[in-house]
C-alpha cells in the first residue's frame, strides 16, 4: 500500500534535514553532471539533483519502492547583481540554516519567516504536499541576493 501524503511529508523533513540542507553526501549521480544527494528508509527514496552554483536548477524526487510518487522542481539563485563567490557561500550557508526548519505541515522549502542579524529568508507558498508552488528569497542587509520559485506535488498514474 503506497504511503499517505503525511507518511510522505514526514519522510521529506527527515530526508531534507539529512542530505543538501544536514551537508549530507554527494552520490553518484543519475542524472550524469549533476550533483545528487539521497536519503533511504524503508521502501522510500529521496533524491535531490541540481547543477550549477550562483543559479542552480534542480528536481527533488520521492520512490515508493522505485516508483516516483512525489516531485519538486526549484529554479533560481543568486541575484546578478550580487553574483560574488564569498557571498553566494554565505546565502547558502544561511539557506541550509532555513532548509533545516523545514515542517511536515509544508514540506517544500524552509520556514515562512527567518531572521538572524542582516539576513532574512522567506518563502511564501500556495497549496499542499499534493499540489504546490512558491517562492523564496534571501535579503542581505535589507537587499535580495537570492530568489528561487519551487513547483510540484503528488505524482498520480493512470488507472488502468
Amino acid at each position: 500500500m503506497q504511503p499517505t501524503p503525511k507518511q510522505i511529508a514526514k519522510f521529506l523533513v527527515k530526508a531534507k534535514t539529512e542530505t543538501y540542507a544536514g551537508d549530507g553526501a554527494e552520490v553518484h549521480p543519475q542524472r550524469p553532471g549533476f550533483k545528487e544527494l539521497e536519503y533511504k528508509e524503508g521502501d522510500l527514496e529521496y533524491r535531490d539533483s541540481y547543477y550549477g552554483f550562483f543559479a542552480a536548477p534542480g528536481q527533488e524526487i520521492v520512490r515508493f519502492k522505485g516508483t516516483p510518487i512525489w516531485n519538486m522542481a526549484y529554479n533560481g539563485g543568486m541575484n546578478p547583481k550580487f553574483r560574488d563567490f564569498d557571498l553566494a557561500k554565505q546565502t547558502y550557508a544561511f539557506l541550509k540554516k532555513a532548509l533545516l526548519l523545514v515542517e511536515e505541515v509544508r514540506p517544500f522549502r524552509g520556514p515562512n519567516n527567518l531572521k538572524q542579524g542582516d539576513w532574512e529568508y522567506t518563502d511564501q507558498s500556495q497549496g499542499d504536499i499534493k499540489d504546490f508552488k512558491g517562492t523564496e528569497t534571501i535579503t542581505y542587509k535589507g537587499e535580495e541576493v537570492f530568489r528561487q520559485d519551487y513547483i510540484g506535488g503528488l505524482i498520480l498514474e493512470k488507472e488502468e
